[in-house]
C-alpha cells in the first residue's frame, strides 16, 4: 500500500511534535509544510526534510498530492483552515480548540459529516495505555457507579509577569485561554474516561495578572511596555456528569515547579482510580476492603485495549510523546479503513469533530458561568 501523504499547516511546537510523532509510523509520509510566511515554512522544512513548502495554507490544501492536513495553527485559524480542507476533501486533524466558538464548530460539524473523510480533533491524552485501562475498568463496571471525579492540570510557564505568549491575546486564542489551553484536556479526559458528558457548569476564574510586561526590545535594547491582559491565567470549575456524579477540577499555568501536571481521581462505589500524566505509567487503584495497588503499563496485566497501546516489553516506561502516537496510530487506521471502504466508527478512539464541538459548549458555558457566578447548563446538541 502507498503511504498516505500529509501537509501539516503551521511551524510552531505543535508542529514539530506531529512531524516527530508521525515519522513514527511506517505508513505514512509528511510532503509538505506550511508557515506563516514562505521563510519559516522553508526553514521548518529543511529542518525535517520536507519536500515541499509553501508560505500559506490556501496553497498547501491546493496540493493534489496532500491526501491528509494536520492542523497546527493558533486557535484563531482553526476554523477557517479546517473547513478550506474539509471542503477540499482532505482528511484532517485539528489542534484543539476546534474553533473559536460554538457557532463555527457547529458549522464545520456538519461538513464533516457529508464529508467522505476522516476528521478530528488532537485531545492526546486518550491515548496512554493506563487511561485506556482506566476507561475499560469503569466500562465494564469493576468500579462501580460514580460518585466524585477531582483532579485538574496544573503548569507554570506564564507564572512571571514578563512572561508572553500569543495565547494570552483573546484576538488570537480566544475568550478563555487556561481553560481552553489546559482545561479543555481535562475535560474531555474525563469524558472519555467515564463515557459520560459534563453537562452543567459553576466556575470561578482568575487573571493573576491583569497587566503583562511584554519585551519589545526596540531601538536594541530589551524594554518593556504594559499591555492588559483580558484572559484567566487560572480557575476552578465544579462540574456535574450526566449519571449524577459531581466533580471539581483546578487549572493553572501560574503554579511553580508544575510544568505538565495533568490528574484525575474518580471516586466510585467500589474502587477509586488516579491517574497522573507526569507519572503515565503508573494507574493507582483503591479498595475499602483490600490493599490498594499500583498498575504498571506491562501488557500482561492490562486490557485488550490498552496493552495495544503499550509498544515496549514492560519496565521500557513510555511517554508523552508515545500517547500523540498512538493518537495518530488511531486516527490513520481509520483513513486506512475508509481508503477501503469499510470505515468502522466503533474502533475510534480519537476524539471526533462532534466531541470537538461539544468542547465548545463547554467552555462557553464555564465563561457564562464564570460572569454569572452561578451554576450553568451546557447546551445540549
Amino acid at each position: 500500500m502507498d503511504k498516505i501523504k500529509i501537509g501539516i499547516v503551521g511551524t510552531g511546537f505543535s508542529a514539530s511534535f506531529h512531524i516527530e510523532a508521525l515519522r513514527r509510523l511506517p505508513h505514512v509520509e509528511v510532503v509538505a509544510i506550511s508557515g506563516s510566511s514562505l521563510v519559516k515554512a522553508e526553514k521548518m522544512a529543511a529542518q525535517y526534510a520536507i519536500p515541499k513548502a509553501y508560505g500559506s495554507p490556501e496553497e498547501l490544501i491546493r496540493d493534489q498530492e496532500i491526501e491528509a492536513v494536520h492542523n497546527c495553527t493558533p486557535n484563531d485559524l482553526h476554523y477557517r483552515i479546517n473547513k478550506e480542507a474539509l471542503l477540499a476533501g482532505k482528511h484532517l486533524l485539528s489542534e484543539k480548540p476546534l474553533a473559536i466558538d460554538s457557532r463555527e464548530s457547529a458549522e464545520l460539524v456538519e461538513l464533516a459529516r457529508t464529508s467522505a473523510v476522516v476528521s478530528g480533533v488532537c485531545y492526546n491524552y486518550r491515548h496512554y495505555p493506563l487511561v485506556a485501562e482506566s476507561k475499560r475498568r469503569i466500562a465494564d463496571g469493576g468500579t462501580g457507579r460514580i460518585h466524585l471525579v477531582t483532579g485538574g492540570y496544573l503548569q507554570d510557564w506564564l507564572l512571571e509577569e514578563t512572561d508572553s505568549n500569543w495565547r494570552m491575546y483573546a484576538e488570537h486564542g480566544g475568550a478563555t485561554r487556561a481553560i481552553a489551553d489546559i482545561g479543555s484536556h481535562w475535560c474531555d479526559l474525563v469524558q472519555h474516561v467515564t463515557g459520560e458528558r459534563i453537562v452543567e457548569v459553576l466556575a470561578d476564574l482568575k487573571t493573576v495578572h491583569p497587566t503583562r510586561k511584554v519585551l519589545t526590545g526596540e531601538n536594541g535594547h530589551a524594554q518593556y511596555k504594559d499591555v492588559p491582559i483580558d484572559t484567566e491565567d487560572c480557575g476552578i470549575v465544579m462540574i456535574h456528569l450526566e449519571g449524577g456524579a459531581q466533580g471539581v477540577f483546578t487549572v493553572s499555568q501560574v503554579s511553580a515547579g508544575r510544568k505538565n501536571k495533568l490528574f484525575f481521581e474518580i471516586s466510585a462505589a467500589s474502587e477509586s482510580l488516579h491517574w497522573d500524566q507526569e507519572q503515565p505509567n503508573r494507574l493507582w487503584t483503591g479498595r475499602r476492603g483490600s490493599s490498594n495497588r499500583e498498575i504498571g503499563s506491562d501488557r500482561d496485566e492490562l486490557s485488550d485495549e490498552a496493552a495495544a497501546m503499550v509498544h515496549y516489553p514492560g519496565g521500557h516506561e513510555e511517554g508523552w510523546p508515545d500517547g500523540v502516537k498512538n493518537l495518530f496510530i488511531d486516527f490513520y487506521a481509520a483513513v486506512e479503513q475508509a481508503q477501503e471502504g469499510k470505515p468502522d466508527q466503533d474502533s475510534r478512539t480519537f476524539a471526533s469533530m462532534e466531541d470537538g464541538h461539544y468542547m465548545m459548549k463547554i467552555t462557553e458555558a464555564i465563561l457564562e458561568s464564570h460572569k454569572r457566578q452561578a451554576w450553568v447548563k451546557v447546551k445540549p446538541d
